[in-house]
């Protein structure tokens, strides 16, 4: 789905040459079938039922809660697939080793924490992510999440169709949709010049699309929970090939990688006392000030990624770059955040010089300005002055459809369907 510069090599897990069924659906009689991995196996045993296969080397600590997991596992996976609404897919391990010729094709994207093929599974054109279990998660709140984001429906999401697990690594399996992310939608480093996104209106479509998108995971509408992304940054973005829609990838990796926690979510406090045995990851630019200082990941720090997007998205700039200094010889650093704010003191006439030149001054400066000014709220320093998303999807909503009004009274097209491919 993301496609990235960086590249890492891949940790291939190791599997069980033990003989064990692939899920199937609760109507079929299981089938038993041998791996088709020739990876290395770990020498911790595999507890392994008629549905499922879980590797009691899940994590790396032999404690006495792992051990608990891997028994009630066991038990109970079994049982586990059938009751799960709209049977969202359990994969045995065995079939991603298959969809991915043992992890031998060539990598969809790659970065520090994660790697990802594009292939074919179970007959359908899919993205499968491995990424390394951060926390240990109780049985049935894995299973109570799965549930809930598998049968979660928005079009500005992309769906996760099930996950698999070997070792200390969860394997996300998401619908490929095809497009490229906004990063290389506005800064084509081939043309710089050239952007697909020329227009007011398909910017407004974006920002209303991502807006939209990340409300509905932060309070996820009919399903009576929330969810935290922790991703949102600009190659997270897919751009859709010829709709021109957004879709945000990654739904659902921060909860089943134990990335978040409920006492994450429902800390008031802030402190260190976790810093030097959790690690923290994220990109430079779109961590919120409160995630570096203190690991712990919140909706407030989705806020802030977003609103570090918007700007990106307006002024068609980087959120982070180094620029040399050729008076000392150092490196000066320019954040769109900065720029934006000191475009905002200037009213309309700053703001109206900061958005992007491609779009050759063909847009409304009151919206614009009014976007900058809901952007700059979502990156305040402190988290408690940021807004929810609901709000802020309620502002943007507003101000796409005051942006469809001045494109209508102008005589400009709002309907926008165009190829992205290379030029």
């Amino acid at each position: 789905m993301c496609r990235s510069k960086k590249s890492t090599d891949v940790i291939r897990p190791r599997s069980s040459n033990s003989k064990g069924p692939s899920f199937s659906r609760s109507s079929q009689k299981p089938k038993t079938s041998k791996s088709s991995s020739s990876l290395s196996q770990p020498s911790s045993s595999t507890s392994i039922t008629n549905n499922s296969v879980l590797s009691s080397g899940y994590f790396d600590n032999n404690s006495s809660y792992y051990n608990s997991f891997s028994t009630q596992a066991s038990k109970n996976l079994s049982s586990i697939r059938d009751s799960l609404p709209e049977n969202p897919h359990i994969y045995d391990f065995s079939d991603i080793c298959s969809a991915t010729n043992n992890f031998r094709l060539n990598r969809f994207s790659s970065s520090s924490a994660s790697s990802s093929w594009l292939c074919n599974l179970q007959g359908k054109q899919v993205v499968i992510f491995q990424r390394k279990m951060r926390r240990p998660i109780e049985l049935a709140d894995l299973v109570h999440k799965l549930s809930v984001i598998c049968r979660s429906h928005h079009s500005s999401l992309i769906k996760l169709l099930g996950v698999s697990l070997s070792g200390n690594y969860v394997y996300l399996v998401y619908e490929y949709v095809h497009g490229v992310n906004l990063r290389d939608c506005l800064r084509n480093p081939k043309n710089p010049s050239f952007t697909v996104l020329s227009s007011w209106i398909s910017r407004m479509q974006i920002a209303a699309d991502i807006a939209s998108g990340l409300d509905y995971i932060h309070h996820c509408s009919g399903l009576e929970t929330s969810f935290t992304h922790n991703h949102i940054k600009i190659t997270s973005i897919i751009v859709a090939e010829g709709s021109l829609m957004a879709k945000i990838c990654h739904f659902g990796t921060a909860e089943l990688c134990g990335e978040v926690t409920k006492d994450e979510e429902s800390s008031k406090t802030l402190g260190r006392s976790k810093s030097k045995v959790m690690k923290i990851e994220g990109t430079r630019g779109y961590m919120a000030p409160e995630l570096q200082f203190t690991g712990l990941v919140t909706q407030k720090c989705d806020v802030y990624a977003f609103g570090v997007v918007i700007l990106e998205l307006l002024s068609g700039k980087e959120a982070l770059k180094f620029l040399v200094d050729e008076e000392s010889g150092g490196y000066q650093r320019v954040s769109v955040i900065d720029t934006a704010r000191e475009a905002a003191a200037g009213g309309s006439a700053g703001v109206r010089t900061w958005i992007d030149r491609r779009l050759k001054d063909s847009f409304p400066v009151d919206v614009a300005e009014k976007m900058v000014l809901v952007a700059l709220e979502c990156v305040e320093e402190d988290p408690k002055k940021r807004p929810d998303m609901d709000k802020v999807a309620g502002q943007v909503s507003k101000l796409y459809l005051d942006s469809k009004n001045w494109a209508d009274n102008i005589g400009l097209p709002t309907d926008i369907s165009v190829s992205i491919a290379p030029r």
